[in-house]
C-alpha cells in the first residue's frame, strides 16, 4: 500500500513497534465505535437547531384531492396537505411533495473506510461521512437514535449544499463520500445531488443503508455509486416487525438488486443475544447470501452494545460472535468478518484460496494490504473488492 494511501497515524504516541501503535489507536477508536466522532470542520457551514430548508422532492404521487403517496421507500406512506412521513423528513405540503433534508446535514465527518464497514472498499482510506436527521426504520437498537430517531427541527444542522459537501471533501483529501451513519434513503434527493458533483469532480460514492427503499428510486440511485453495505438485521420477518418497525423482504430484493446491478456490495448484521444469534438462523442467512449475494460478499458481524431500547441486553459475547463466524464460513463465504473487537482474527482478510492474509487490520487502522491489482500476491487468486482510486 502506498504512502498516500495508508491510515493516518497518531504522531503522539510512542510504542515500540508499529503493531503497538496500532493498537494502541485502534483500541481509543473502537472505544467510541457507537459514538459519533467530532466534526471534520468547525468550518464547514454555519450551524443551528432545526436548519431545514423545504425542497420539492421526487417520488410522489398525486391521489387526488390535495392528497399525495411518497413512492420512495416500501411504506408509501399516503398523506394528506400537511402530513409528514413516518420518516419524520418528507411531507405533502398544499398537495407538493417536499423534503425536509436537503442541505441539512446533521453529520459531516472524517472517517477511516474501515468503520462504516467497508473492508473490501479501497483499504486505508479515509471518507468524509454525511447523513442528516430522520429514518424509514425505527431499530430499538438504534446507534444514532437521537439524530435518526427525532424530527429534523430537534437537532443542530449544517447549512451545506451539495457543492460545499464535495468541496470539504476535496480539501481534505479524500478519495470518497460516504451517505452513513443515519440513514441515507430519506435524505435521497440530497444524496443524489452530492453524488452527481462528487462523480464528475473524481470522488468514489459509498452508501451505508437499513436497504428500506423501492425498486425504481433505488435503481437511479445505484447508476451514481460504488459501494453499498446493507444492515441485513435478522433473517426474520417478525424480528423485523417487532424490533425494526419495518419488513424483513424489501431488504432482501434491496441486496438482490444492488448484486445485479454491479455495484460492490458488502452485509453487515448486529449480532443480538437471544434476538437474532440463533445458530439455525444465521446459517438459513449465510446460505441464502451465498446463494443470492454470491460466497464473495463480504459479512461483517458485528457486536452488539446495548443503546437505545435495548439497554437491558448485555453486549455480544465473542464466543456467539466466534461461533457465527464458524457458521458463516461452514456455509461457505469467503470473507466473514468481527466487527467491534479489536485484535480479533476476524478483522483479517484472508485469500480464500491459499489463506495467505492479504489485509492486516487492527480496528479501523490497515496494517497491511498484499492486494497486487485485486488478486492475491501469493497465488493470484483474484479477491473481490474496490483495490484502486
Amino acid at each position: 500500500m502506498s504512502q498516500e494511501h495508508a491510515p493516518e497515524r497518531p504522531q503522539q504516541l510512542l510504542c515500540t513497534s508499529r503493531r503497538s501503535l496500532l493498537k494502541a489507536g485502534a483500541a481509543g477508536l473502537c472505544a467510541m465505535c457507537v459514538a459519533r466522532s467530532g466534526v471534520v470542520s468547525a468550518q464547514v457551514g454555519d450551524t443551528g437547531r432545526g436548519l431545514i430548508r423545504p425542497r420539492a422532492a421526487a417520488w410522489f404521487s398525486e391521489l387526488g384531492g390535495g392528497r399525495l403517496r411518497c413512492d420512495l421507500c416500501p411504506w408509501q406512506c399516503e398523506l394528506e396537505p400537511g402530513q409528514t412521513a413516518r420518516c419524520r423528513v418528507r411531507r405533502n405540503h398544499r398537495g407538493q411533495g417536499q423534503t425536509l433534508a436537503y442541505a441539512n446535514p446533521v453529520i459531516v465527518q472524517e472517517e477511516p473506510i474501515e468503520r462504516l464497514p467497508f473492508f473490501h472498499a479501497l483499504p486505508g482510506s479515509r471518507t468524509l461521512a454525511v447523513s442528516t436527521a430522520g429514518c424509514n426504520l425505527g431499530c430499538k437498537f438504534c446507534e444514532v437514535w437521537d439524530m435518526a430517531q427525532v424530527e429534523p427541527h430537534e437537532v443542530h444542522a449544517y447549512d451545506m449544499p451539495p457543492a460545499q459537501v464535495v468541496a470539504q471533501a476535496q480539501s481534505a483529501g479524500v478519495h470518497s463520500i460516504s451517505y452513513a451513519f443515519g440513514e441515507p434513503v430519506v435524505f435521497y434527493e440530497y444524496m443524489l445531488a452530492i453524488a452527481k458533483q462528487a462523480r464528475a469532480a473524481g470522488l468514489r460514492n459509498f452508501m451505508h443503508t437499513g436497504g428500506f427503499i423501492r425498486p425504481e428510486p433505488l435503481a437511479e440511485l445505484t447508476k451514481l455509486l460504488d459501494a453499498v453495505n446493507v444492515d441485513l438485521k435478522a433473517f426474520d420477518d417478525r424480528f423485523y416487525r417487532e424490533l425494526v418497525a419495518g419488513r424483513f423482504q424489501p431488504v432482501l430484493d434491496t441486496l438482490i438488486q444492488l448484486r445485479r446491478s454491479g455495484v460492490h456490495l458488502e452485509v453487515t448484521t448486529i449480532v443480538i443475544p437471544g434476538l437474532n444469534d440463533d445458530l439455525k438462523d444465521m446459517a438459513r442467512m449465510c446460505e441464502w447470501i451465498r446463494d443470492e449475494l454470491g460466497p464473495d460478499t463480504p459479512l461483517h458481524l458485528s457486536r452488539f452494545y446495548p443503546l437505545y431500547q435495548l439497554t437491558n441486553l448485555p453486549q455480544t459475547p465473542v464466543s456467539t460472535l466466534d461461533q457465527a463466524r464458524r457458521v458463516a464460513l461452514d456455509c461457505g463465504l469467503h470473507y466473514v468478518y468481527v466487527g467491534r473487537v479489536t485484535g480479533h482474527e476476524g478483522e483479517n482478510t484472508r485469500c480464500p484460496n491459499c489463506s495467505h492474509q492479504v489485509i492486516s487490520r487492527l480496528g479501523f487502522f490497515v496494517d497491511e494490504v498484499d492486494i497486487e491489482e485485486g488478486h492475491c500476491s501469493r497465488c493470484g487468486h483474484a479477491i473481490s473488492g474496490l483495490w484502486a482510486t
